[in-house]
């Protein structure tokens, strides 16, 4: 298990050979994107990524005059204020429970499948340090490349992405509806800037991206008009040195959405991995998302979600081994039809470890629960 400072969310300075990674990114055989960054002059993600977290940049960078902007500066004193709360309240808290009842935070796993997951890459990452590959996805759309240097507002702009990104650093989760209008209204739309925040401040170094879309046979491909919109970004763990890649996907995961996508099958060749689901809205728990669920329980080891997730009644408990954690009070008022006595019943019996972070839906941290689910 990794020491808490190890993943803790930092500003602290990459390594040497962090830094060299965006050279390779952009010499021979680099991506289509990072070819077009060089033709129109746009600077290398990492470094956008960074100045969007409100981190320190690389003197030579294209966007370290911008630095010197009080706009970018107030921003980057927010983001510190925001995130060392977060590692306070949350991530310390979370990494000490690994430490003790989830020595799957440890394992290298191929892949780690994060359905109905928004941009929402701080939390999977915490659970699932060491996985090679992400899978993401959102009905959000990713946005055009942020590019810090055409922003006519700058403080404006970086104001919004700090209210997009207040919900999930101060409850865990995204806002659904708040988030469309925040991420449809501003200069830096879409998911793309939030999940480079949160690969910044999780002390990784972007070294590609890549835009493309799917095959109908479930290939990635590098144009649009494929059945799902998509990005790669390949990326490298400064503290482990593990090249690591997240995809993020904008499409439909509903059974409806699946039939004429090539999504499941580009997820079937990563083979069996793990999952990781939270604040879902209880979606499958309806009839119209049988597909995923069952994509999910198939090709999964071990789950990791909260009651919104996977319902009990659908794991087969001579397969599934259910270890509970923290205090279930059922779903919020919205969701109230979702209560599950059996779960009820599971949290009553083995009388679970109490968990000193909130996890989905319920803020309060005496009220959060995490389910683990794993293959016998």
């Amino acid at each position: 298990m990794k020491k808490i400072a190890a993943r803790k969310i930092t500003s602290a300075n990459r390594s040497i050979f962090a830094h060299a990674c965006r050279a390779v990114a952009f010499g021979v055989g680099g991506s289509i994107f990072a070819l077009a960054q060089i033709a129109h002059a746009q600077p290398p993600p990492d470094d956008t990524a960074r100045f969007l977290a409100g981190m320190p940049l690389p003197k030579n960078s294209p966007l370290a005059s911008l630095t010197s902007d009080p706009a970018w500066q107030e921003h980057t004193a927010n983001f510190e204020q925001a995130f060392a709360k977060l590692n306070t309240r949350q991530l310390a808290k979370l990494h000490a429970w690994e430490a003790q009842y989830f020595p799957e935070a440890r394992n290298q796993v191929p892949v780690v499948f994060y359905m109905f997951s928004g941009p929402d890459f701080l939390y999977v990452d915490q659970f699932f340090p060491n996985a090679s590959v992400y899978i993401l996805c959102g009905k959000e759309s990713m946005g055009p490349p942020p590019d810090p240097l055409q922003i006519g507002n700058l403080g404006s702009a970086l104001h919004n992405l700090e209210q997009e990104m207040y919900s999930s650093l101060r409850f865990s989760f995204f806002i659904t509806k708040d988030m469309k209008v925040s991420l449809d209204s501003q200069e830096l739309k879409g998911t793309l800037p939030i999940l480079y925040v949160f690969l910044a401040r999780a002390d990784k170094s972007i070294t590609d991206v890549s835009f493309g879309s799917l095959s109908s046979g479930g290939q990635f491909q590098q144009s649009r008009g494929g059945s799902a919109n998509g990005v790669r970004i390949n990326y490298i763990d400064n503290h482990s040195g593990q090249q690591q890649t997240l995809y993020y996907f904008t499409t439909d995961i509903s059974d409806g959405g699946l039939a004429s996508s090539g999504f499941l099958r580009f997820c079937d060749h990563f083979g069996v991995g793990s999952s990781f689901l939270k604040s879902s809205s209880y979606l499958m728990f309806e009839q119209g998302f049988s597909r995923i669920r069952n994509f999910i329980i198939d090709h999964s080891a071990t789950i990791v979600q909260d009651d919104a997730g996977i319902p009990l009644a659908d794991f087969n408990r001579d397969k599934w081994n259910i270890r509970v954690f923290g205090t279930y009070i059922g779903p919020i008022e919205i969701f109230k039809q979702h209560y599950q006595p059996k779960l009820n019943e599971i949290f009553e019996q083995s009388g679970p470890p109490p968990i000193e972070f909130n996890f989905g839906y319920r803020w309060n941290y005496k009220e959060s629960h995490v389910i683990v689910a794993t293959r016998n």
